[in-house]
C-alpha cells in the first residue's frame, strides 16, 4: 500500500522537507524585537503550510523547525497572552485612537511597512495599499513623506494594510475579519485594529499545536536543527572548509576553541526544545544550511538521531573523493547513504538540488497546475529510467521565503502538488522516519540494505556544496575573529568558577546566539548594504552582551562595523540624514 494512499506498488519514494528558520531578532538587553519577521511569517507561511497539510491528510511531508525560531514564536505567544508587546510594530497596530505618532514611530512605519513584494502582495490585488504606497513615494522612491504631510490616519491605515498583506491565503479564506477589513480599504478604527491584533495572536499561538497534531495524525514528521543554527563543521574545524576550496583564507584567530563541546550544547538544547514542544524526540536532524563533514557526523554519535540531510553537491564531492567518478554518480544520486566509518547510527539523505530549486525559484513563474504536472511528470520519468532499487528523491526547500513570490502565496500550487502526489499510484510520499522503519524491517529478515555505503562526507553545505557562504572572505573572517576573541574570554571567566550558576547559564546561551550561522551569512557585498549593516549591528550587540554577562568590558573592536559594506551603508545613511 502506498503510504500516501495509492493502491499500487510505488516505483519512487519522495521525501519532501520544508525547512523553517528565522535568526534571533530580540535585543540582547531589552528583549525588544528589532524585526518582525517571526510573527509575519507565522501568519503568512507557517499557518498556510499547516493548512495545506490539514486539507490533504493523505500527503506525507517532513517539517523542520529550528529551536531559535520556536523560542521566538513562544515569546510572541506570551506577549499576546499578557498584553505586554515587545515588538514595536505590534504596539503601533494596538496604538490607542487619537494618540499622535512620535517621530521615531513615523520613521518605523515608513521603514517597515512597505517591506512586501510589490508585484505579488501590493499592486495586483490591493488597490488601497497600492494607493498608500504611491502617496508615500510621490516625491521619489526614497523620499517617504520627508515633510510630514501624511496624517496619523494615513499611518494607521498603512500599518493595517501591511499586516493584511502579510496574512496567508488560507487565513484570508477562513477569517471573515480579514475580508471585511480588505473590503473596507481605509479608515480603520481602534476596535478593528484590536480585532486584527487578536487574530494575529491566536494564529501565532496556534502554530506549534497545529504541527504537533499533524505529526500525531501521521501526516508529517517533525525534525530539528542545532538550536541556534550554527555551522557545525566550522565549530569543529575551520580547515574543513579547504576540503572543497583549497587555499581558502581562514580567520586569523586560529581554530574555534571547544567546538565539539559547543556543538553538543546546540544539539542537546535542540532535542530538549523539540521534546518539550512536540512531545516526541526528533529522529532527524537538518544540519544548519545542510552543512556536514566527517567530524560533524562523528560528533552526532550517541545523540539519538537516525538521519541527517545535506545537498547533492556535497554527495557529488563525497563520491568523487571516494573514487566514484562522474559516470557512476547519476545512478547514485537518489539513494540514502549509511556512514559506517563515522557514525553507524546515521543515514544521510541528499537534496535533489535541481528539483528543489524548481519549487524554490522557478515554478513561481508558471501556472500552478502546469508546475505541479511538470514536477510529477519529471518524477515519473525518473522512476521509469532509474535502474536498481526504488529511487528516493529528497526535496528540501525553504518553507517561508519562496511563497512571497508565488501568486496567492503558493495556495494553488501547493494544493495541486499535494493532491496529485497523494493520489499518485506509483510515487509515494514518505517521511524519513517511515523509510528507516521499513529499512530496519528489511534488514531484520536478512534483506539487502537499501542504503548505500559511503566512506565519508566531503565538508560542505547545500549552498554551492562548500562553506564559503560563512567563511573565507575578509568580512566573514573578521566576524569569526570577533567571536573567537569572545569565546576565549568566556572560557577564561568560566574556568575560574567565580560566575554564579544563573549567570553562567545565561552566558552559555548568549554565546550560542553569537555562534549562529546568520551573522556571517550576511557579511558580503552580494547582500543589500542596509540589511548587512542591520545584521552587523545586531551581531556586535550580541557579542557585547556576552562580555557584559561575563562582567567584562566589551572591546573597542565591537564599536566598528565588521563589514566594509556595513560601514559604507552607515556612512551613506548619515549623509542622507544630514542632507534632510
Amino acid at each position: 500500500m502506498n503510504e500516501a494512499g495509492g493502491p499500487h506498488e510505488p516505483k519512487l519514494d519522495l521525501v519532501l522537507v520544508w525547512h523553517m528558520h528565522q535568526p534571533e531578532y530580540r535585543d540582547p538587553v531589552s528583549g525588544e524585537f528589532r524585526l518582525p519577521w517571526v510573527y509575519l511569517h507565522a501568519i503568512k507561511d507557517y499557518a498556510d503550510m499547516a493548512a495545506h497539510l490539514e486539507r490533504c491528510p493523505q500527503m506525507r511531508a517532513t517539517v523542520n523547525f529550528v529551536p531559535v525560531l520556536l523560542d521566538q514564536l513562544e515569546d510572541y505567544a506570551e506577549q499576546f497572552a499578557t498584553g505586554t508587546l515587545r515588538d514595536p510594530l505590534l504596539r503601533l497596530l494596538a496604538k490607542p485612537a487619537g494618540e499622535p505618532f512620535a517621530p521615531d514611530e513615523r520613521a518605523l512605519v515608513f521603514e517597515q511597512c512597505f517591506h512586501a513584494n510589490h508585484e505579488r502582495l501590493i499592486a495586483p490585488f490591493f488597490p488601497a495599499y497600492k494607493h498608500l504606497h504611491e502617496l508615500a513615494h510621490a516625491e521619489g522612491p526614497e523620499r517617504r513623506d520627508p515633510h510630514g504631510y501624511l496624517s496619523d490616519h494615513y499611518l494607521t491605515d498603512l500599518i493595517v494594510w501591511y499586516h493584511l498583506a502579510w496574512t496567508g491565503e488560507t487565513l484570508r479564506r477562513e477569517q471573515p475579519l480579514l475580508r471585511e477589513l480588505m473590503e473596507q480599504g481605509h479608515g480603520y478604527t481602534e476596535p478593528q485594529r484590536r480585532a486584527l491584533l487578536e487574530l494575529i495572536g491566536r494564529t501565532v499561538a496556534g502554530i506549534v499545536p497545529r504541527y504537533r497534531r499533524l505529526e500525531e495524525a501521521g501526516t508529517i514528521e517533525l525534525t530539528t536543527s542545532p538550536a541556534w543554527h550554527p555551522i557545525g563543521p566550522l565549530l569543529l574545524d575551520f580547515d574543513c572548509a579547504r576540503e572543497v576550496q583549497p587555499g581558502l583564507p581562514l580567520p586569523a584567530g586560529g581554530p574555534y576553541p571547544g567546538g565539539l563541546e559547543r556543538l553538543a550544547y546546540h544539539v542537546q538544547e535542540a532535542r530538549t526544545s523539540h521534546l518539550r514542544r512536540f512531545g516526541r524526540a526528533p529522529s532527524g536532524l537538518w544540519p544548519a544550511e545542510g552543512a556536514v563533514s566527517d567530524a560533524f557526523t562523528r560528533a552526532l554519535a550517541g545523540s539519538g538521531f537516525g538521519w541527517i540531510a545535506s545537498g547533492s553537491q556535497v554527495l557529488g564531492n563525497s563520491l568523487r573523493r571516494a573514487g566514484r567518478g562522474p559516470d557512476a554518480q547519476p545512478a547514485l544520486m537518489h539513494r540514502p547513504y549509511r556512514l559506517p566509518q563515522q557514525n553507524r547510527e546515521l543515514v544521510a539523505f541528499f537534496r535533489d538540488d535541481r528539483r528543489a530549486d524548481l519549487i524554490g525559484f522557478e515554478y513561481r513563474k508558471w501556472h500552478s497546475r502546469d508546475a505541479a504536472l511538470n514536477f510529477v511528470a519529471d518524477l515519473e520519468a525518473l522512476a521509469g529510467t532509474t535502474p536498481g532499487p526504488r529511487p528516493v528523491v529528497t526535496i528540501v526547500v525553504d518553507g517561508e521565503n519562496a511563497w512571497e513570490y508565488y501568486p496567492f502565496n503558493g495556495y494553488y500550487f501547493l494544493t495541486e502538488l499535494y493532491e496529485r502526489i497523494a493520489a499518485h499510484p506509483t510515487i509515494r510520499a514518505v517521511t524519513p522516519r517511515r523509510w528507516l522503519a521499513e529499512r530496519a524491517a528489511i534488514l531484520s529478515t536478512g534483506g539487502a540494505d537499501p542504503a548505500v555505503e559511503l566512506p565519508g562526507l566531503a565538508a560542505g553545505s547545500w549552498v554551492y556544496g562548500d562553506l564559503t557562504t560563512w567563511i573565507g572572505s575578509p568580512d566573514k573572517n573578521a566576524g569569526w575573529d570577533l567571536l573567537l576573541a569572545a569565546k576565549r574570554a568566556c572560557d577564561e571567566v568560566l574556568a575560574t568558577g567565580d560566575l554564579p550558576a544563573e549567570r553562567r547559564a545565561a552566558a552559555l546561551k548568549q554565546l550560542a546566539v553569537c555562534e549562529g550561522s546568520d551573522w556571517c551569512w550576511w557579511f558580503g557585498d552580494y547582500n543589500p548594504a542596509e540589511a548587512v549593516a542591520s545584521f552587523d549591528r545586531v551581531y556586535r550587540a550580541h557579542l557585547a552582551r556576552l562580555y557584559k554577562l561575563l562582567d567584562l568590558e566589551p572591546p573597542a573592536t565591537l564599536d566598528q562595523p565588521v563589514s566594509r559594506g556595513s560601514a559604507r551603508a552607515a556612512s551613506e545613511g548619515q549623509i542622507r540624514r544630514s542632507a534632510q
